[in-house]
């Protein structure tokens, strides 16, 4: 994301949703900003058992050769969202088209056509990643979106992406396996379990 100082025109001419953005991103080290149906957002500060979650799960992506000559995994690479015209999202975990960078649009963004799965682990915005980046990341058409919902122990698979929400919405609880489809590029299944204790909170 961009870390260029904020220029203003005119003395008080208001900032677009970019700058605010950006500015914030500046004030906020560490922190996630990203504008969703044109709302500024910001996570918070990602704990350990966040990022513990986050190896856990490119673990399997790895083990099936998506990173390689043809996809890649990438934690924290910028999405531009067609719902606003300064939207994006930056989600946690995507496999991408390996040719992304022919694809940036704006803002360290890229088009959400090479986006073959995003993923979120959920923190305290919970919400969020529940309910707007759901409908957001639909409307981008991002094929297959995943959430490891930290709060409730689950995992969640939504895939046909269609008008603003997915068709399909599987959840799965820790004794079950969740399947991903094969069109990511491998066949992948992610084991629950694992994946609730890698991101639960240490008391």
């Amino acid at each position: 994301m961009s870390g260029a100082a904020v220029e203003h025109p005119c003395a008080g001419e208001p900032e677009t949703l970019l700058e605010s953005a950006d500015t914030l991103t500046e004030r906020l080290p560490g922190y996630r900003v990203e504008i969703i149906g044109g709302v500024i957002t910001v996570a918070p500060r990602l704990d350990g058992p966040h990022a513990n979650a986050l190896t856990v799960l490119m673990i399997p992506f790895l083990a099936a050769g998506l990173h390689g000559e043809e996809s890649k995994v990438l934690q924290g690479v910028g999405l531009w969202l067609p719902g606003g015209p300064e939207d994006y999202a930056i989600p946690d975990l995507a496999i991408v088209d390996a040719d992304l960078d022919a694809h940036l649009i704006e803002n360290n963004c890229y088009d959400p056509a090479v986006f073959r799965l995003v993923l979120e682990v959920t923190s305290g915005n919970y919400k969020n990643d529940l309910r707007n980046k759901v409908a957001a990341y639909a409307e981008a058409k991002i094929p297959v979106y995943v959430i490891v919902d930290r709060k409730h122990g689950r995992v969640h698979v939504l895939t046909e992406p269609q008008a603003g929400t997915y068709d399909s919405h599987e959840v799965y609880a820790p004794g079950q396996e969740a399947p991903l489809p094969g069109s990511i590029g491998a066949e992948v299944t992610l084991d629950v379990a694992d994946l609730v204790k890698a991101g639960r909170p240490r008391s």
